[in-house]
């Protein structure tokens, strides 16, 4: 039988606390770039609470949350200077969605190393799950190295994603930054409604506002629909741009 186990120092430890030995080493599992002293947070890690174990990934998983949002917005402070913070809030809302993290963890081959409950087995783990995978590995090597190991393990993993979401959004106009970071936060898509009309048909103003589902933005004004969506899309940044930095309650 092949037992998923990762190398640990030096030492194969299972994952599905399955005890083991090097005579049983039958497999090899995607090296992750980095190895653990502490083989117990590899395995919390890479624990999914659908198990109802005592020591599941959701506090590891917290850790990483917050250690990612860290070491992406320190890269993008250090390699694109030209880019405003409402520009860098959004290209990080791209890079730690769940889909790319999700991406990443298939990538590592975390669906195959995790260990889940039998709601889960059986078939392709939802976006969700792994991207939860991903955030418990990364506060896993943060508690186990310090975070120089974390810093290298997401540049190594999600620089990729990082270059894409640079240069789709650093170039976007407004109506693309609102939509990439509408799919990347809640995946659903902006939509524009006309709130007011002014001066003649050869000379008419148009006022827009951004709507994300229940939620509607400042309006603005434009010299025709499309020029007042912009703007609206605009507005909408401005405010989610400041709430992700924490300056509106």
């Amino acid at each position: 039988m092949c037992v998923r186990r990762i190398e640990v120092a030096g030492v194969m430890v299972a994952i599905h606390g399955i005890e083991t030995s090097a005579a049983l080493y039958s497999c090899r599992v995607t090296d992750l770039g980095y190895r653990f002293r502490d083989g117990n947070l590899l395995a919390q890690a890479l624990t999914h609470a659908s198990v109802h174990a005592e020591h599941d990934n959701e506090r590891l998983e917290f850790l990483g949350d917050a250690t990612l949002n860290l070491l992406v917005t320190e890269v993008l402070y250090a390699r694109v200077p030209a880019l405003s913070e409402g520009v860098m809030t959004e290209i990080k809302a791209a890079v730690v969605s769940r889909r790319t993290l999700a991406e990443s963890a298939r990538e590592l081959g975390l669906d195959a190393l995790a260990t889940i409950g039998k709601g889960l087995q059986g078939r392709a783990l939802p976006v969700s799950v792994l991207a939860n995978l991903y955030e418990g590995v990364l506060g896993a090597i943060y508690l186990d190295g310090g975070l120089e190991p974390a810093r290298e393990f997401v540049a190594r993993t999600l620089s990729r994603a990082i270059a894409d979401a640079e240069r789709e959004l650093g170039q976007a106009n407004p109506k693309q930054r609102l939509q990439h970071l509408a799919q990347a936060r809640w995946a659903t898509l902006p939509s524009y409604e006309l709130v007011e009309t002014r001066g003649d048909a050869h000379a008419r103003a148009f006022l827009m506002r951004a709507r994300l589902g229940e939620r509607v933005f400042p309006s603005a004004w434009g010299r025709t629909r499309k020029e007042a969506e912009s703007w609206a899309a605009h507005e909408a940044l401005l405010l989610l741009g400041d709430e992700a930095q924490g300056s509106v309650p």
